[in-house]
Order: C-alpha cells, then sequence, then structure tokens
C-alpha cells in the first residue's frame, strides 16, 4: 500500500460527466491549468458529439495537493455547473475502505485479500462480513478482522441491521465475494455506498443450484463471470468487467467449476482495481469504464 500511496502523492483524479457540448475539454483543462495543475492522464467518450452525453477522466499532479483542493474545488464547482456537468474530485494518494462480504466459498476473498497484501489494490480493507465461521482464520491471518453475522430463515431483517451497523461510516464501498444472500431493497437504501457483486455468466440460463452440473449436461462450450454494481433488480445492475474460459465435452462439472472459479477471482479483481482507481462511471444501467 506504501507504494501506491507513494507514486500517487500529490495526483488527483477528476472525473466529468454529463450531456455533451463545445467547450467541455478546453474549459477543465482551464481549471486545471489555472490551479497550477499538470496533467498525467486524459481518457474522454462521447456517446454523440450532438446531443449525446460526455464522459471524461482526468489524472493531473500539483504540488501540495491537500492544501490546494478546497481551491480547486471551488474552482470547478463555478466552471463545470455552470456548464451542467457532474464532477467528482478525489486525491489519489487516500486509498477507499472496502469491506467483503462472503459465504462459505473462499476463491474471489482469498484472492482479494493476496492481491490487497501485495499491494496490487489501492485499498483498506476494514472488514470482512460472513454468515458463516470457515473463514476466519484465513481472514485474520492477513491482519483483517473478521465479523459473523449469521442470516437464517426467511427474516434477513436482523442480519441486515447487523452489517448496516457495521458498515456505517467505515466504507466507501462493498463487495459480494460469492455473498450468497439475496440483500433486500431496505438494505440497498440504506447502505449508502456502492456494492459490486460477482457471479458466473450462466445466470440467467443456469439459475439456482448446481450450475456447472447443468451447464455440463447442456454442453456448454465457454464459461464465464460478470462483476456488476448491485441493484434491486437481481443481477441486472451496470457490468464492470466480464470475461470466458474455453472449455469441451472432456471436462467434467467439477473442471468446469474449477475454471469458473478462476475466471471469477480475474474478473471480480479487476472490477474492484478499476473502482477503487476511480476508472468507473455509470450511467444509468451501463458503465464506462476508461
Amino acid at each position: 500500500m506504501a507504494l501506491h500511496s507513494q507514486a500517487q502523492r500529490d495526483q488527483a483524479c477528476l472525473i466529468v460527466h454529463g450531456p455533451d457540448r463545445p467547450g467541455i475539454v478546453s474549459a477543465v483543462a482551464a481549471v486545471v491549468t489555472r490551479n497550477q495543475g499538470n496533467i498525467v492522464s486524459l481518457d474522454q467518450h462521447s456517446s454523440d458529439p450532438t446531443g449525446g452525453d460526455f464522459f471524461q477522466r482526468i489524472v493531473f499532479s500539483r504540488a501540495d495537493l491537500t492544501v490546494a483542493l478546497p481551491e480547486i474545488e471551488a474552482d470547478l464547482a463555478r466552471t463545470l455547473e455552470s456548464l451542467g456537468l457532474a464532477w467528482n474530485l478525489t486525491d489519489r494518494s487516500v486509498p477507499k475502505r472496502m469491506a467483503i462480504l462472503v459465504s462459505t466459498s473462499d476463491h474471489c476473498l482469498l484472492e482479494l485479500l493476496w492481491r490487497h497484501r501485495r499491494g496490487e489494490l489501492h485499498v483498506i480493507i476494514p472488514m470482512v462480513i460472513s454468515n458463516h465461521t470457515n473463514t476466519a482464520e484465513d481472514v485474520r491471518s492477513f491482519g483483517v478482522p473478521f465479523f459473523h453475522v449469521p442470516s437464517v430463515g426467511s427474516d434477513k431483517s436482523h442480519a441486515e441491521a447487523q452489517i448496516l451497523k457495521l458498515l456505517e461510516g467505515n466504507v466507501d464501498f462493498v463487495v459480494l465475494a460469492r455473498y450468497m444472500q439475496i440483500l433486500s431493497p431496505e438494505f440497498l437504501d440504506q447502505v449508502g455506498v456502492p456494492l459490486i457483486n460477482i457471479h458466473h455468466s450462466f445466470l440467467p440460463a443456469f439459475i439456482g443450484a448446481a450450475p456447472y452440473r447443468k451447464a455440463k449436461e447442456r454442453g456448454v462450450k465457454l464459461i464465464g463471470a460478470t462483476s456488476h454494481y448491485v441493484t434491486k433488480d437481481l443481477d441486472e445492475g451496470p457490468i464492470i468487467e466480464q470475461d470466458v474460459a474455453r472449455v469441451t465435452h472432456a471436462h467434467s462439472a467439477t473442471d468446469l467449476q474449477a475454471r469458473g472459479a478462476y475466471v471469477e477471482r480475474a474478473v471480480l479483481s479487476r472490477a474492484v482495481e478499476w473502482h477503487a482507481d476511480d476508472r468507473v462511471i455509470r450511467h444509468g444501467n451501463q458503465t464506462i469504464v476508461f
């Protein structure tokens, strides 16, 4: 984590989006220049130059950034809001706080913890929450607090209330690393931060239990995974990342599951990395990923 912070010291990330119109690029660049910033990278996209939507991500450096941030934000507010643009400015040296929810499958959880320990994910992990205890020892071996919140029966309100209490004020986003509980609309209304999920890309063709056995019986030739933001529409939120692996008739259902787990780990890790680095802009039920 120190390597990330050192490399990104005195760097800010600016996200801009709104109705496309002439002059946006020059207006944004002028704000950066007026505030003694130097643009390090710039990505942008327009859905349609005539009446479409504009999206931009700029990383810029500026000496003593922390001190200058209030003045830069005031300049952005004056300039960009007059153009009808929404914006968000973050200090890249400050890692986002990421909580992980998990059930019994540990492959996605351990991948995130391992990548975090190696400094590949610019996040802080204040907690892992699970409705089971089988991953507790592994989580604590990474120096991360583990909380067991059982979820039994049809009424999940008590468990969700406990989770909300743990999360409140302590996290910037939540990752469902194979958390096999459906979160209620009330929970999603109250959590107040983005949630990122991972699932196999068989949905909705092979919903329910034993999807890889069903896929084997159907003779699939591709398996994959999808990572997306969580909405009240189950597994239909904006997609961040997807990937596939080719399989053949010779692979057993167990083989398919093992390959699927590998793809899930990679896809979720990339989605988390991009979100943590402010590379994902949500636009309706889609995402722009720079």
